[in-house]
């Protein structure tokens, strides 16, 4: 599929013509957070939008809804498969369509600038070539089955600090050859919408950027639906820069767009081109009465999901440790809070509710059955409070488990009640009446299993109090840091306070916050009522770790990030494994025990220990079936199939680009055309791991690479006892260059697998444009390139010389 022309909106002129100017400016904008205007007089329902990069949510965040939970995208994008990732999209279409989704807002193709980028956990890769081309294979997985993608966030929006009003600085040879080209990719796939972003780029906000225009639609051929960001349309200036639809809506800045087409401040033919758009894309997802949906095919999610995370996870060293013999495995120690509270997806609006999570711990023990397993915490990751489990309480008024939730006016009246199923809620649409609530109300039974002092307490964004038993115990409001109001809603800041519980006697809680203004976010609420982790001290769990792995045939480590870490709303401000996990990891390798680490992590941290530990494997957030895929690595009933899609450093110092926060408003891309593995080798600096690095469990040696056309194909062998999956990747230099270029760039890339003892050819397309340069223009110098062919951008056996006339 190639993007449409131009054109095919022709044949929708006569439903615009049967529209007010009333009813275009409606279209223009939604109708609440998660839909679109429905205008029954012309056959167009509403349309449900919904974040999905990772997992499709719904329109209502929702525990009784559960979602497919599907690895992070940098999960994905290690994989470097692109057949995964378009049944990925497909999987996602899918649940869209279960869930009566009709555009999912992703993929997620902005690029890891700088390994300190919040979000890039959701985002593929440092590289725009990788980024393209599992962006696009994730468009057509999405639309093949009748569901809008929309890729995001265009453009530039690369970091997550003051990200509504950061002005980005950026060359416009950089902005094309690395920013912009996903984006190009994506459109080339034939993407029916794409998402604008909160950013400006050169003293522009990207709704009113000229950018919208040109290069997306004059000469790229876009012909679908430019989406806000969630209220990045600020002013009427976006009206004639190609914004098409403002979200959610009703949107404020565009409250008198009726009036300015009449009194001239805007042009009427701006406003129907945008219904034009929208009506297209109405029509493509079956929106649009005489368009039938495309009905996707089945998947069964859980085995898909399993199946991606094992394919994303990267096996960055091995001293032959891995994969374990399960039969000769007496005792194991599994140590870590990961493995017991897996980090399954990163923080944000990405964030969905799977039905259920299996955590390392767990699929450890059941795939290990005939070994003793003894599990430490070892460190605290988590930080701020934590669901209450289900099992543990009971709803006071149905006596099921869960919660009731009870919305009240500025009199104590309720206006609304719901049963829930878990203590951490949010309200982002749906049919709870947050506008008109004044407080809100959450009450149940909570049974605890030991007896002490635990910390009880809740997050949120607003004023709160929490009654134990009918005693007030807690009395806050709390402390928002920074004026991302995003950041405060979807990850707040947590109070608690002491409470001694009794083992199996049930206590009542009663939590009740009160709604205070919460400006673009008005109509939204969170709240999470739970308990932080326990105030033991760090060297007893450490002391408790070092005894379980004294007595264990091997110790399994699992450590990560947590949701002030990585997540949605504010950059890192280091690489550092959060608490005292590196001295866990230190402290259980110097006893000697074979020690293999787990990092669940959704971007680079530092593993300062890496020389002390028998392997290291890289899960990223791995999805619901995160556990199983470890165990199925660990035990070598499946390989790990990743390859790094980030350069890994040793330290935050060695890394080239740390600069993700602006000065006086403006962030400067000094680098120009130098991130990720381009700024190492730039710098002859030697990271940790290298783009492109992944082990398995088996050999391959390299055969030849030659020119056929404009590909190249690679012969290489399986030369060890099992079958296994290798990642060829081609690099292009030209050293003589009349232009300044990276030392070494990805051009193309090809999985392949093969049997023990089997000879596979790899074959890689390099059309001239991966070797061309933006000077105004697409130039491709004439002259000799080297193509240097292997298994990272460190690890290059083969080369050849390719000629360009």
């Amino acid at each position: 599929m190639t993007a449409a022309n131009p054109e095919t909106t022709a044949h929708l002129v006569p439903l615009l013509e049967n529209l007010t100017l009333e009813q275009k400016a409606a279209l223009v904008q939604g109708a609440d957070f998660w839909t679109t205007v429905a205008v029954p007089e012309i056959g167009l329902r509403a349309m449900t939008l919904s974040d999905g990069p990772a997992g499709v949510r719904g329109p209502r965040w929702d525990e009784r809804e559960p979602s497919l939970n599907l690895p992070s995208g940098s999960a994905l994008a290690a994989s470097w498969d692109v057949g995964l990732a378009y049944r990925f999209a497909a999987a996602a279409a899918s649940e869209a369509r279960r869930k009566g989704v009709d555009v999912v807002l992703g993929p997620t193709i902005n690029l890891h600038r700088s390994p300190l980028g919040g979000r890039h956990f959701e985002c593929f890769s440092e590289d725009p070539e990788l980024t393209a081309e599992l962006a696009s294979a994730y468009v057509h997985g999405l639309q093949d089955n009748g569901v809008a993608a929309t890729p995001k966030h265009y453009v530039a929006n690369d970091s997550e600090t003051d990200r509504f009003t950061v002005d980005i600085d950026v060359d416009d040879r950089a902005l094309r050859e690395l920013y912009l080209a996903p984006f190009e990719r994506a459109v080339e796939a034939g993407a029916w919408s794409i998402m604008s972003a909160y950013n400006a780029v050169d003293g522009v906000t990207m709704s009113e950027n000229d950018l919208l225009e040109t290069p997306l639609n004059s000469e790229w051929g876009f012909d679908g639906t430019v989406i806000s960001d969630w209220t990045a349309v600020r002013s009427l200036d976006a009206v004639p820069a190609a914004q098409d639809l403002a979200m959610p809506g009703p949107a404020p800045a565009w409250a008198d767009l009726v009036d300015a087409v009449r009194d001239g401040r805007v042009q009427e033919t701006d406003l129907d081109r945008k219904v034009l758009r929208i009506l297209l894309l109405a029509e493509r997802v079956g929106a649009l009465d005489g368009s039938p949906a495309i009905e996707p095919a089945a998947v069964d999610g859980p085995a898909f999901a399993r199946e991606a995370a094992v394919e994303g996870s990267v096996l960055l060293q091995n001293t032959g440790i891995l994969p374990l013999d399960a039969a000769s495995l007496g005792s194991v120690a599994v140590i870590g809070q990961n493995a017991r509270d897996a980090r399954t997806q990163g923080g944000g609006s990405a964030t969905v509710i799977p039905e259920k999570v299996v955590s390392p711990l767990d699929a450890i023990r059941a795939a290990l059955a005939g070994a003793d397993v003894r599990y430490e915490l070892g460190a605290v990751v988590q930080e701020g409070v934590a669901e209450i489990p289900l099992e543990r309480i009971v709803n006071p008024e149905t006596g099921a488990p869960g919660l009731r939730v009870r919305f009240l006016d500025a009199d104590g009246q309720e206006l609304f009640a719901e049963d829930r199923r878990a203590t951490g809620l949010v309200w982002f649409g749906g049919d709870a009446p947050i506008l008109s609530s004044r407080t809100i109300v959450l009450e149940t039974r909570y049974t605890p299993t030991d007896t002490g002092e635990i910390q009880l307490g809740f997050a949120g964004a607003n004023p709160g109090k929490l009654f134990v038993d009918g005693v007030l115990v807690l009395d806050d409001v709390p402390v928002i840091e920074g004026t991302d109001l995003g950041a405060a809603f979807l990850n707040p800041p947590s109070l608690t306070v002491g409470v001694h519980v009794e083992a199996d006697r049930a206590i009542t809680l009663r939590a009740e916050f009160t709604r205070e203004g919460a400006g673009a976010l008005s109509g939204a609420f969170s709240a999470t009522l739970g308990i932080a982790p326990e105030r033991t001290d760090a060297d007893l769990l450490i002391a408790r770790a070092v005894e379980a792995a004294e007595a264990a045939q091997v110790a399994i480590v699992v450590v990560g990030t947590n949701s002030k870490v990585e997540s949605e709303g504010y950059d890192r401000v280091d690489l550092d494994l959060p608490g005292r996990q590196d001295d866990l990891v230190r402290a259980v390798a110097a006893t000697g025990t074979p020690t293999v680490v787990i990092v669940n992590a959704g971007s680079p941290v530092v593993l300062p220990w890496a020389g002390e530990v028998a392997a290291i494997v890289q899960g990223y957030f791995g999805g619901q079936e995160f556990g199983h895929a470890i165990a199925d690595v660990l035990t070598g009933t499946a390989e790990p199939g990743g390859r790094l899609p980030t350069t890994w450093p040793a330290a935050l110092t060695d890394v080239p680009v740390t600069e993700v926060a602006p000065t006086d408003g403006r962030l400067v891309y000094r680098e120009g055309l130098h991130i990720g593995y381009r700024a190492w080798l730039k710098d002859a600096a030697v990271p940790a791991f290298p783009f492109g690095h992944g082990l398995g469990y088996t050999s391959w040696s390299w055969g030849a690479a030659q020119r056929h056309e404009d590909a190249v194909e690679v012969t290489l062998a399986n030369s060890g006892e099992r079958a296994g999956k290798h990642v060829v990747q081609v690099y292009a230099e030209r050293a003589d260059s009349a232009v300044e270029r990276p030392v070494r760039w990805l051009v193309g890339f090809a999985v392949v697998r093969a049997e023990a003892g089997k000879t596979v050819t790899a074959t890689v397309p390099v059309p001239a444009r991966r070797l061309a340069h933006w000077a105004g223009e697409w130039v491709v110098e004439p002259g000799i390139y080297t193509l240097r062919i292997g298994a990272s951008v460190a690890e290059l056996p083969l080369s050849i010389d390719w000629e360009i006339a």
